[in-house]
């Protein structure tokens, strides 16, 4: 199995900064793109930002310039660094990933089990 934890969440003013990390760990093979999506109360999940193993990062435009994704293969982790915060960045944020189990030819999709993040104004 695969499981993702994500962690580095909580509650932070308005135009502060938090930091969310998730690492990857069980079987794995290799990991094709991982990413951080939210979910804020009586909205669908959204996508925040996505990072291929080898290619270019996907920004949502409402936090272009703001966060930053960031990938480290050798420890199968991803970060999300969130400057300049927004009451409207509050939500659960979770992780996600695209794994290549060892024994398995095809990638399957996996969900951390989210972190809430809070931003008081």
């Amino acid at each position: 199995q695969v499981q993702l934890v994500e962690s580095g969440g909580g509650l932070v003013q308005a135009g502060g900064s938090l930091r969310l990390s998730c690492a990857a760990s069980g079987s794995i093979f290799s990991i094709n793109r991982m990413g951080w999506y939210r979910q804020a109360p009586g909205k669908q999940r959204e996508l925040v930002a996505t990072i291929p193993s080898g290619g270019s990062t996907n920004y949502a435009d409402s936090v272009k310039g703001r966060f930053t994704i960031s990938i480290d293969n050798g420890k199968n982790t991803v970060y999300l660094q969130m400057n300049s915060l927004k009451p409207e960045d509050t939500a659960v944020y979770y992780c996600n990933a695209d794994v290549i189990r060892v024994g398995l030819g095809t990638a399957r999709n996996y969900w951390g089990q989210g972190t809430q993040v809070t931003v008081s104004s």
